[in-house]
């Protein structure tokens, strides 16, 4: 559905993206991740034909960004991360607009103007002028607006910054049903968003793919973080905890009487916890946890931008 091969973008002296590549299959959705500054929405702007590229190629349904950009936005739904929406428009009036924009009539332009008002909770404000519009309701008409002619691909940018719990909550189930009959690509500081929605992730990271892996993948890579709470002092926790074999990250914490540390493992396959729990019997220390944390998407990014 998307290629992307070789992309840059240059803003004078700063180079924004530095020759990325990467694909986007039919039917999947993918999370696109990075600090702030990485080139997320860059990146965003040049896949829906926002901004031109400094060189590279991007094709969508088989389709030249540069050179087919009317039909490349024939085949997408653009969502910023800021929506801008005329201000003086009602909301109905503004969603009616941009379908017959892009090329709806008829019924066919009003019954997908009451699917997206009813799929993004708009009922109640379809009649209040758009710059009366708390930032979550600007954000539903945003993506009401993607929404409305129907597109193969969606392309969000932040879709669920400034909603409330409530809101997130059912901007994401619209998001997992979309994501079964189109192709998604999503961008979002939300990382528990990702796990949810996601089957692959694109991690950026100064320009360049940092990672582009799979879920499960991406939490099979990073290291488990194994822990302890033993009655004993600091620093001879912490000489324990050197000792054992592939020790890493080791970090020691004192509270309420209670000596608190971790540890990862750089041998592949080996679960510490064992010969943790046998060495801290031998010292006759009083163990009160030992317990494992499996790697979650926030694990991975951390590890993954910090190398």
């Amino acid at each position: 559905m998307v290629a992307v091969e070789q992309l840059v973008k240059t803003y004078g002296p700063v180079l924004a993206v530095d020759h990325i590549s990467f694909t986007v299959q039919a039917g999947e959705v993918v999370g696109l991740l990075g600090p702030n500054g990485a080139g997320k929405t860059t990146t965003m702007r040049m896949l829906t034909c926002f901004m031109p590229a400094t060189s590279g190629r991007v094709r969508v349904a088989g389709y030249d960004v540069f050179t087919d950009s009317a039909a490349v936005r024939r085949q997408l739904g653009y969502m910023p991360e800021n929506v801008p929406l005329y201000p003086e428009m009602r909301v109905s009036e503004y969603l009616r607009y941009r379908g017959r924009l892009k090329g709806l009539r008829g019924q066919t332009l009003e019954d997908r103007l009451r699917f997206v008002i009813d799929a993004c909770e708009l009922g109640e404000v379809r009649r209040r002028i758009n710059d009366q519009l708390s930032k979550g309701n600007r954000q539903r008409v945003g993506l009401a607006d993607a929404l409305i002619s129907d597109p193969d691909l969606l392309i969000l940018d932040e879709p669920t910054i400034g909603l409330d719990p409530n809101q997130v909550r059912r901007v994401r189930e619209l998001i997992l049903e979309l994501g079964r009959h189109r192709t998604i690509i999503l961008s979002t500081h939300i990382l528990s968003e990702v796990e949810m929605m996601c089957q692959r992730v694109i991690i950026m990271h100064q320009g360049r793919i940092a990672a582009q892996e799979t879920m499960a993948n991406l939490r099979s890579s990073t290291k488990r973080l194994y822990g302890c709470e033993v009655k004993a002092p600091a620093r001879e926790l912490e000489v324990l905890l050197r000792a054992l074999p592939g020790a890493t990250d080791i970090s020691v914490t004192e509270q309420a009487g209670w000596t608190h540390g971790t540890l990862r493992c750089a041998l592949p396959d080996t679960d510490p916890r064992e010969q943790l729990g046998t060495a801290v019997r031998a010292k006759n220390w009083t163990l009160r946890l030992l317990d494992v944390h499996e790697p979650t998407l926030e694990d991975a990014f951390v590890e993954i931008t910090a190398r």
